[in-house]
């Protein structure tokens, strides 16, 4: 039986409009992702945005002006250039540099980075990351080495790991995160290690084999909520993300996830993926921070969540079980308890606290 569409007849070869109707019936979702899910009167002529247009000027999504609430540090200072020189002197990438992280200047200013293993190119196209995507060109099996050798000289108390997606890999990175792992606590044994990771495509035994290597802290960011999934990570899957949750937890490990706010998503929705968070997994931590756009590629600012909003989510966060919710405009998930020691507000210092123990839990002896 042939498989082929019916032809068009004004034009042959093309799918005729049964059979696009067909498509269309079973696929509902508009093509390429609807990020807003607005109705009504478009907002932007795009009727000159054509191939080869040289006619008119083409029309740009402008970035959106920052509310006062979002200030950060400019770069700089002799703790960032200390920072800046061991990094470089290790060829090593992080996520600070790649993701254009707001809170580089500050965090680098204290000697505290977010290390990027894995490369630094990336298998999946997110619609929210600042990370170059592509076809890796190398797998770099020296950089357990490196990393564990650079941290060594930064003489942190709190290290964050994190990674690309390596999809083309059979077991996802998994064997190169554990030897990282392992390296960075023969090499430091009193830092904590706090790590991010991906989904490793729902492999259970590469996810088990990151779990095995006892980092004192385990995280995968959840990013948005259920209904956004399709347009912000549409390599990836929401019931996915909470089993890769689960599995740490069920692992006796500190589990951690992150979500972004400002991207499309409604308030009601933000507290169903607490719950759901909850129910799947009983996870430890949970960061919310804004959305901020990379360039103008990616995908557009919703809203800006005001900082009211912020400390609402952080409430309802504690009173459904989560020890610690970092909630706020300029919040990322690598945020940790020493960063927030230096703060004031009663907040911050019961973050601190929370987080001190979660620490002592996670540095547990190793098996």
């Amino acid at each position: 039986m042939s498989t082929e569409l019916p032809a068009n007849p004004e034009n042959t070869g093309a799918p005729s409009p049964e059979a696009v109707a067909r498509t269309v019936a079973r696929h509902p979702r508009p093509l390429g992702g609807d990020t807003q899910r607005t109705t009504g009167i478009s907002k932007l002529e795009l009727t000159s945005l054509v191939i080869n247009n040289r006619g008119a000027e083409a029309h740009h999504l402008r970035l959106q002006r920052k509310p006062d609430w979002l200030r950060a540090r400019v770069p700089g200072g002799e703790g960032y250039e200390r920072l800046k020189g061991i990094i470089d002197e290790h060829r090593l990438h992080t996520v600070c540099q790649e993701a254009s992280c707001p809170n580089m200047g500050e965090c680098w200013g204290r000697g505290t980075a977010t290390i990027m293993i894995l490369g630094d190119t990336c298998t999946r196209a997110c619609g929210f990351c600042n990370v170059k995507t592509g076809k890796p060109p190398v797998y770099d099996l020296d950089e357990p080495r490196r990393v564990a050798a650079s941290l060594a000289l930064m003489k942190l108390k709190h290290v964050v790991i994190t990674s690309v997606n390596r999809d083309e890999l059979p077991d996802g990175g998994a064997a190169i995160w554990a030897e990282t792992i392992h390296r960075v606590h023969e090499a430091c044994p009193e830092m904590s290690v706090e790590i991010l990771v991906g989904d490793f495509q729902g492999d259970r035994k590469a996810i088990q084999t990151v779990c095995d290597a006892r980092p004192a802290i385990i995280s995968h960011n959840m990013e948005t909520v259920h209904r956004m999934h399709p347009a912000v990570r549409p390599q990836a899957k929401y019931e996915r993300s909470l089993d890769v949750l689960a599995q740490f937890k069920a692992s006796g490990l500190v589990t951690k996830t992150g979500i972004m706010a400002g991207i499309g998503e409604q308030d009601d929705e933000v507290l169903e993926l607490l719950d759901d968070v909850r129910a799947a997994s009983n996870a430890d931590i949970i960061t919310i921070g804004q959305y901020l756009q990379p360039t103008r590629n990616h995908l557009p600012i919703d809203r800006w969540v005001h900082p009211d909003q912020f400390a609402m989510f952080r409430r309802e966060a504690l009173s459904r079980g989560f020890q610690v919710c970092e909630s706020g405009p300029l919040v990322r998930s690598s945020y940790h308890a020493e960063e927030q020691a230096a703060m004031l507000s009663s907040a911050a210092r019961e973050t601190h606290d929370a987080m001190a123990t979660l620490l002592e839990r996670g540095r547990a002896p190793r098996q």
